[in-house]
């Protein structure tokens, strides 16, 4: 019975599933034509507030291109990649190496998930090269399935602006948080790290128990795992040369910048945002590659992955215009989709109709800094009127954004580019860890609350 419903999850999504910037496109309509009769506006003024959005999100697009980016290039370094060959090598059968995977890429995410997303990506294709008569697309949708806890993790974006101080912190919640709310009583609260692990040991088991039977099992070919090799370079002559492979450079330039992050971190006591997680991503990936030149080229690699971040993002930030925009009816989408789930709430409800608003506005809106823009004004308002503590409102906020990330296939773009597959290869198995995740979750926070 199992079988049947994964199956049929598989068909309809191979059947239905676009291409992710098609997908970004169909939900741009979409958001425009719900808009207009539910926010009584007109259609110059929803193309007057998509374009006004459009590069709404420029800065946080670097962001988290950079995040990607770097991460990729670290995880690409002769020595992390060896450590990834090695892991490889552990699982010995197809169920065991889907169940490694999947708990590897986990844990990865949650610490950071630029570098868990590609480490995860890697780490399934070295394991598939391993492992015969392992399902590769299973095998790939594992590595995306621990996506699910990033937000709720180390690099999650919400819980980090929510800790970190400023006038713009109290800005976006409209006066209610004047003071930073620390990651102790979000990301490292009891209670979520609870839900955390049982997610991680429920997608293990799920995803383990999804492995098809040998006549549907899928096999890569093995062409498209061959790995590139490390980049030789020809031995310095002239002074500039001499410069790019420089050893010395590497050392005092990854110095001066880990440096800086041990004393900006763990001196001057400074929260662990995007921009610290950036700058330790960027000068390890730099001291492990050895020289200048080598990162160059690396990173230049690395940056390829980051291709369908940078063509959609303008998208779904112009889809953040429309749901944030209002007319001259005074009325805003993004407000009336969270006014909807208030108007329904109770101290004890209020967390779990957070979380389901925000896995709405994901499937629109993918991406934190937008569900931070749309829902922060509001949700963190209502919130304290309903006496509900500011952390469990953030973090029901960046579990409702990670959950449907597992069926929104624009963050699965860089692990698919490793992977050479495409969205719907790993979907259908996706919308299986949806499923089984969401009940954890829901139940997780109605107990939190």
């Amino acid at each position: 019975m199992f079988q049947k419903i994964i199956n049929g999850c598989v068909r309809m999504v191979q059947r239905y599933l676009p291409e992710p910037f098609i997908f970004a496109l169909i939900l741009t309509l979409l958001a425009g034509i719900l808009a207009m009769p539910i926010c009584h506006q007109t259609p110059l003024e929803v193309v007057e507030h998509w374009g006004d959005g459009v590069w709404g999100l420029l800065a946080f697009a670097m962001q988290m291109s950079l995040v990607l980016v770097t991460g990729a290039t670290l995880a690409a370094a002769p020595v992390v990649k060896k450590g990834i060959m090695r892991l490889g090598r552990i699982p010995k059968t197809p169920a065991g190496a889907i169940a490694f995977v999947t708990g590897v890429s986990a844990v990865a995410c949650w610490l950071n998930w630029g570098f868990g997303l590609i480490v995860g990506a890697i780490l399934a294709r070295e394991v598939a090269r391993s492992v015969k008569g392992v399902d590769y697309r299973l095998l790939i949708a594992s590595a995306y399935s621990g996506f699910v806890v990033w937000h709720a993790g180390l690099s999650g974006s919400i819980p980090l602006t929510m800790a970190t101080p400023g006038e713009a912190l109290a800005k976006a919640t409209n006066g209610v948080l004047t003071s930073p709310v620390p990651v102790s009583s979000t990301i490292l609260a009891p209670q979520n790290i609870i839900m955390v692990v049982v997610v991680m040991v429920a997608i293990v088991a799920v995803n383990a128990l999804m492995h098809p039977k040998d006549d549907k099992v899928f096999v890569v070919d093995a062409n498209l795992l061959k790995e590139e090799s490390d980049e030789v370079f020809d031995k310095p002559t002239t002074p500039a040369e001499h410069l790019e492979q420089s050893k010395l450079l590497t050392w005092i330039i990854s110095a001066i910048g880990l440096g800086y992050f041990v004393l900006h971190i763990f001196v001057e006591g400074a929260a662990l945002d995007i921009n610290s997680v950036i700058l330790l991503f960027l000068f390890m990936g730099v001291l492990l590659h050895g020289t200048p030149l080598a990162y160059v080229h690396a990173f230049g690699k690395a940056a390829k992955s980051a291709a369908g971040i940078l063509l959609q993002f303008p998208f779904y930030a112009g889809i953040m215009g429309i749901i944030t925009g209002v007319g001259e009816s005074g009325l805003c989408f993004g407000k009336i989709i969270s006014d909807a789930c208030i108007s329904i709430s109770n101290p004890t409800t209020y967390p779990l109709l957070t979380f389901l608003c925000a896995a709405v506005l994901n499937m629109f809106v993918p991406s934190g800094g937008g569900h931070w823009a749309i829902q922060a004004p509001i949700m963190f308002s209502a919130g304290a009127n309903l006496g509900v503590d500011p952390g469990l409102t953030g973090i029901a906020i960046a579990w409702g954004d990670a959950w449907t990330n597992l069926i929104q296939p624009f963050w699965a773009l860089p692990a698919l580019a490793i992977a050479k597959l495409n969205a719907k290869d790993i979907m259908g198995f996706c919308i299986i860890d949806l499923l089984v995740t969401g009940v954890i979750i829901c139940a997780g926070l109605l107990i939190w609350a």
